[in-house]
């Protein structure tokens, strides 16, 4: 079955490193215990095709669990273009009371947060017959539960010309940090239709910088994002380019990276842009430097909207190995607090990277490493971010992330570490006595069978003291240096030990693109 939009082909890739779970701007009803949103997105799809599935994403402005939770979609505006029905094999309970209305309950309880989730409703949106390109019409959506008031968004459907472009570029690249190398691009019309134009979005790790800064491309600094050509893809016909790239000079090595590249028509790739400046995420800026071309470009007076019947060919592969030895310095950062019995303080604590390399593990979706806080004497943890789990010994109650009292934590840091920067995390302590030189340890890099850095160059400073009531120069942590950012788990679950399930919390990842 035909699933056109950018969006439904992203999510569902666990190896598309840049993009994450889906989020975007949703609409949003404000209740005295939070407020739920919901959002869909502008799709195209091909004239006679058997349609695409759509589900919508839901949204609360805190963590809640919803028992009776109702999604309703509404077709009326797609009169002429379109007609829904429900997904034969769909997991929500749906009655149809006309024949443009769907109205779905979930059969169970189901659990969202700020971040949004999406796969609890889906409906079945088809091309109706006669349906031509360009006509459009809109397809409505109503989410709501008890003790919510309902919230609706709309998205435009649209109906285009099927082609079908193909991919399928595999490089395999061997370069080290600093060093060029370029890769090929290849694109092929494997339809019986011509493609007027082609876009193709780029996923690359933090490795692969972009070299030249091409007028129909888009980056977000050193990174490319997208290309857009206009050139006609006969039916058969492949088309091939070159894309200049170089290592970056702080990629760690020896190491490998990784880059997918995935080609839209145009139409798509307007739905695609539409989804992501909804909640304020960029593509990029074009570059300056003359204009990335395939072969055999033609120049066309008019174009249709078409939409690609078989997203499945529409992938390439880059393979780069990372050669030379370019590791990282990660120290540990501690504090120095002071306060009287009853107080509560606020300890800052975390790691610095002082390169030269920078961590990169948003591939996997894992941390870059662990932060292991042992609070301390005469002080309790009242306040403890959830990126953080209770230890006792070695063992970790991975269950409770968050859970205030422990005597020490092991925190997870984000998947992105760049060379110079500084993650830190709040945690807070209440003084129960005053102990002079009451003294705690922030250990980076902890003993542990998971994902993570290995060969620190310099794991001397991988323990900070973090220290309450200083009288003697006990000495708290490292100074914080470099851009700031909050410790944060990447990816909701993270596989972090042989044997667990895994650390589980209620975070995930927005779509977006990671600079």
């Amino acid at each position: 079955m035909h699933k056109s939009s950018a969006r439904r082909w992203l999510a569902g890739l666990g190896v598309v490193g840049a993009v994450v779970a889906a989020t975007a701007s949703p609409a949003f009803a404000a209740q005295p215990d939070g407020t739920l949103g919901v959002y869909l997105p502008n799709t195209s799809v091909a004239a006679g095709s058997a349609g695409f599935l759509e589900s919508p994403i839901l949204y609360s402005s805190k963590p809640v669990v919803l028992l009776d939770a109702t999604v309703t979609f509404d077709a009326t505006g797609l009169a002429g273009v379109a007609e829904i029905s429900e997904d034969p094999e769909g997991i929500g309970r749906c009655e149809s009371p006309t024949p443009q209305r769907l109205v779905c309950q979930a059969p169970y309880e189901i659990g969202i947060d700020e971040w949004g989730g999406s796969g609890y409703f889906t409906v079945l949106v088809k091309p109706v017959d006669g349906a031509g390109d360009g006509d459009k019409g809109v397809l409505k959506v109503s989410f709501g539960a008890a003790g919510y008031e309902t919230v609706t968004h709309q998205a435009q459907v649209r109906v285009g010309e099927g082609v079908d472009l193909a991919n399928g570029t595999e490089a395999k690249v061997s370069a080290g940090p600093g060093e060029r190398f370029s890769t090929p691009l290849a694109i092929r019309n494997a339809g019986e239709t011509t493609a007027n134009g082609a876009s193709v979005l780029f996923f690359n790790d933090a490795a692969i910088r972009a070299t030249k800064k091409f007028s129909n491309c888009t980056y977000v600094d050193d990174r490319l994002r997208t290309c857009q050509f206009d050139t006609d893809l006969r039916p058969g016909a492949s088309y091939t380019t070159t894309v200049p790239y170089a290592v970056g000079a702080d990629a760690y090595a020896p190491d490998r990276a990784y880059g997918e590249n995935t080609v839209l028509t145009p139409a798509e790739f307007e739905d695609f842009t539409a989804y992501l400046g909804s909640s304020g995420e960029s593509i990029g800026e074009p570059g300056t430097e003359g204009k990335l071309t395939l072969s055999e470009v033609r120049t066309v007076a008019a174009r249709k909207v078409q939409v690609d019947t078989d997203p499945s060919n529409n992938w390439g592969i880059l393979e780069l190995t990372v050669t030379g030895r370019n590791g990282a310095d990660l120290a540990a950062v501690g504090d120095t607090l002071t306060g009287a019995a009853g107080d509560v303080v606020t300890a800052t604590v975390g790691l610095v990277n002082k390169g030269p390399a920078t961590l990169d593990a948003t591939r996997g979706g894992g941390p870059v490493t662990r932060v292991d806080v042992v609070i301390p004497d005469g002080t309790t943890a009242t306040d403890v971010p959830e990126s953080c789990a209770p230890m006792k010994g070695d063992e970790i109650d991975w269950e409770h992330g968050g859970r205030a009292g422990a005597a020490k934590y092991r925190c997870f840091t984000g998947s992105f570490i760049a060379a110079g920067a500084t993650e830190t995390l709040d945690l807070k302590l209440r003084i129960d006595k005053v102990v002079p030189n009451a003294s705690g340890t922030v250990t980076i890099n902890g003993k542990c069978e998971c994902e993570g850095i290995s060969g620190d160059l310099n794991p001397a400073n991988d323990v900070a003291y973090l220290v309450v009531n200083e009288t003697g120069g006990t000495g708290g942590g490292l100074p914080v240096t470099g851009a700031s950012t909050g410790l944060i788990v990447a990816a909701g679950g993270v596989l972090l030990a042989a044997g667990a399930v895994g650390f589980v919390l209620t975070r995930r990842r927005r779509v977006r693109f990671v600079a």
